[in-house]
């Protein structure tokens, strides 16, 4: 069979898989069943499916698969409805095909070209050497539509999800790139969304791109202890299903594994091994029972439980009464099992159940009902929407802005009146003042905690009653920007000192009036233009604010010409000077990154040479050996460092600043040795020292360049820095002091900051 023949063949295959799949999502697309609902879901594919006919994916497949796979993934995993569905499926049309945004308004509608156009990324907008990134300054565009339309951000998570599930056929640092966008901004918006089991797999699909072999040595466990959990299950909720039968409840018994990601995340944090995490898996019991009684039913399942098993009254989380921001709702308990592990145990309705699969995406399915979400989402939009107030930030202040308010668990305080507030932790009572009203917080002159009087910067905790003491004389302050914690009070602080400075610059512009029209000078644009040059300046606004402030003297103004009416300065000796100097920073610069000599995005660096003519550096923050998985980052004053991928600050430099990653590779050249620590605990007993002392010198014959130990009620804790020439070697190394008789853990050191 020729060559020719093959594609031939594999076209018509395709297009018959084309037409599956299609079909696959209709199938899904419950919300979409009027024939008007599946006509424009037709003329959204048909339009696809052209604009897209002679493109393919890295994996060689049809393009067209791409978006069909995004709008299964917003019908059937999100819920979203037909406009959703039209737009997920030309949502790539107007960035790489020939199709405009009149063109999707003209065929659908506004509301359409508005979400396509919050889906289309920025071309063109900075490069290498830029202060920002294009990525971020993409992040900041769909934010801003993200306020206007929910919709915007589901069908983006829906699209991330697939090339998240398809991330194999990328290159190596593509795959690195795409997996910390995914960690640093999709995952928690997913989260604050409400998207757990989006939100889930993201993580999960990120970390085993990143770091495969973590996740495969945890995924391992989990199944090789699956049949064991799923006995332990059984046996654990038969005294449960016997009481709920019984009572003719009707409901579901299910469990649910912790996410991979969530199991190293904890490795990692906690310090523990996977043998000691108590909550791999929880119980979830889900009751199918009207609204009007579920929070009752809800704790009538929770006596049910606790009357079987002892449960931790630290551990009982009732976001019944007081729902999560994103909307969920939950009673979750952690009670102690005949066999002496904690079981989590979650109680819930169907309709919390599916508000916590789909977040907000469902709440369309509850308008009707008296419990509707519809007012939380309303809520959550309106403090995006002030965290959106603030757009002259540059994308990476305003990305940086907008995770806070994505990354921050919560705490619950009341006002006078008994009235509850959410508010992040480390909240301020300057914070909870802006949460109260904007005018408050401008006004505000302290706080009474409790009946206790505290100042701006006192940190609220869950539970606190605050009352905020105001004078109408008070204004707000440049260092209360210090003082607090929430994005939505910073912009509010900024906006009144910018109005502040506003009058302020009122007189100043007055004073300038006067000084032109003695020196028989227009107060014009083209004057105003050319002081705020010759005063280096910002804007007329701020060369108005200094002169009302005394800091520029207008008695003492000097070095003009009147030409024509128009006001103009002979450059200054200080101007020049300014210039002269700038030119010499921007010219060393350049050298500098001449000499660095760094490779294109597309080349590799090569590390191991000899270390005295390095054009880079080992980052200590993770500090890498040969084995290691690394990248170049050129950064701004010390050229290029070399980091381990799973560094600590990695995930944030790719994400906002990919423009500046370079790949890397080792050398093979084991006469070179590197520094690493490692640190080791156990059970403190006579010759413990010597034995890990021999096995490092004499046994291993590595160098150690520092030890210490530590021993407190029987148990040591231990660190020592030596030099090996890569991760074989260390590990090598770890495995022999594992061995020895009382040590219990050996761990490297993965940053400074251990």
């Amino acid at each position: 069979m020729s060559k020719v023949e093959k594609v031939e063949i594999d076209l018509e295959e395709e297009k018959r898989e084309i037409l599956r799949r299609y079909r696959s999502l209709l199938r899904v697309a419950h919300r979409s069943k009027s024939r008007t609902d599946k006509a424009r879901i037709r003329k959204a594919f048909e339009l696809a499916l052209d604009a897209h006919k002679d493109m393919r994916r890295k994996s060689g497949e049809p393009y067209i698969y791409h978006p069909i796979a995004v709008a299964k993934i917003a019908a059937e995993e999100i819920g979203l409805d037909t406009t959703s569905i039209v737009c997920a499926l030309l949502h790539d049309t107007v960035e790489d095909t020939d199709i405009t945004l009149g063109d999707i308004q003209t065929l659908f509608g506004k509301k359409e070209r508005s979400i396509i156009d919050g889906l289309t990324k920025i071309s063109g907008v900075s490069d290498f050497g830029s202060n920002t990134s294009d990525q971020a300054e993409n992040f900041r565009k769909m934010l801003l539509t993200l306020s206007d339309d929910v919709r915007v951000i589901l069908i983006k998570l829906a699209d991330r999800l697939h090339n998240m599930r398809t991330l194999e056929h990328m290159k190596r640092d593509k795959q690195l790139k795409i997996a910390s966008e995914t960690l640093f901004m999709y995952a928690p918006l997913a989260h604050r969304l409400g998207l757990y089991n989006i939100k889930t797999e993201l993580e999960d699909l990120a970390l085993k791109h990143k770091d495969p072999d973590n996740y495969n040595d945890i995924l391992a466990k989990l199944q090789k202890t699956q049949a064991v959990r799923t006995r332990f299950i059984n046996q654990f909720t038969l005294p449960i299903r016997r009481t709920l039968d019984k009572l003719g409840l009707k409901y579901e018994i299910k469990s649910r594994t912790k996410s991979i990601h969530s199991i190293w995340n904890k490795i990692v944090k906690k310090g523990v091994p996977f043998e000691e995490i108590y909550d791999v898996f929880a119980i979830r019991i889900i009751l199918d029972t009207p609204p009007e009684t579920e929070k009752s039913d809800c704790w009538r399942v929770y006596s049910i439980v606790t009357d079987f098993y002892q449960p931790s009254p630290e551990r009982l989380r009732d976001w019944i009464s007081i729902p999560k921001s994103s909307g969920y709702e939950s009673l979750h308990t952690t009670v102690m099992s005949p066999t002496g592990k904690w079981v989590e145990v979650q109680i819930r309705s169907e309709r919390m159940d599916d508000l916590a699969e789909k977040g907000f995406a469902a709440h369309w399915k509850y308008k009707d009902s008296p419990e509707t979400p519809e007012s939380k989402l309303d809520n959550w939009l309106q403090q995006v929407r002030d965290v959106l107030e603030n757009q002259d930030e540059n994308a990476i202040d305003f990305i940086d802005n907008f995770k806070l308010s994505l990354f921050s668990e919560e705490i619950y305080v009341f006002t006078p009146n008994g009235d509850l507030k959410k508010l992040p932790v480390k909240a301020t009572a300057l914070d909870f003042a802006f949460h109260i009203h904007t005018q408050v917080g401008k006004q505000c002159i302290g706080a009474k905690v409790n009946n206790k009087l505290v100042p701006l910067s006192h940190q609220l905790r869950s539970g606190d009653q605050v009352e905020i003491l105001t004078s109408k004389k008070q204004r707000p302050k440049e260092d209360w920007l210090h003082i607090v914690t929430t994005p939505s009070a910073r912009n509010k602080i900024r906006e009144a000192l910018k109005e502040e400075k506003k009058e302020i610059a009122e007189d100043g512009k007055e004073v300038l009036r006067r000084k032109l029209s003695g020196l028989k000078v227009d107060f014009n644009s083209a004057n105003i233009d050319e002081l705020v040059k010759h005063y280096d300046v910002e804007s007329a606004i701020e060369l108005y604010y200094r002169i009302a402030k005394g800091n520029i003297d207008l008695t003492r103004l000097k070095g003009y010409t009147v030409v024509g009416n128009l006001i103009q300065f002979a450059p200054s000796q200080e101007a020049i000077d300014l210039k002269e100097k700038k030119e010499e920073a921007e010219k060393r610069a350049a050298e500098a990154r001449a000499a660095q000599n760094a490779p294109t995005k597309d080349e590799t660096l090569l590390i191991g040479d000899d270390q005295q003519r390095m054009d880079y550096k080992l980052a200590v923050c993770c500090n890498p050996i040969p084995g290691d998985e690394v990248f170049g980052f050129i950064s701004i004053n010390e050229g290029i460092k070399i980091h381990r991928i799973n560094c600590p600050n990695a995930q944030e430099m790719m994400s906002k600043y990919a423009y500046r990653v370079i790949k890397a590779r080792w050398r093979n050249k084991e006469a070179v040795q590197f520094e690493v620590g490692l640190k080791f605990s156990g059970i403190d007993d006579v010759g413990i020292v010597q034995g890990i002392t021999n096995i490092i010198s004499t046994d291993m014959n590595v160098n150690m360049r520092a030890i210490s130990f530590e021993a407190k009620d029987g148990i040591f804790q231990g660190r020592v820095t030596v030099l090996v020439h890569d991760t074989n070697h260390l590990m090598a190394l770890r495995d022999k002091l594992k061995s020895i008789n009382g040590v219990l853990t050996v761990d490297r050191i993965e940053s400074e900051f251990e």
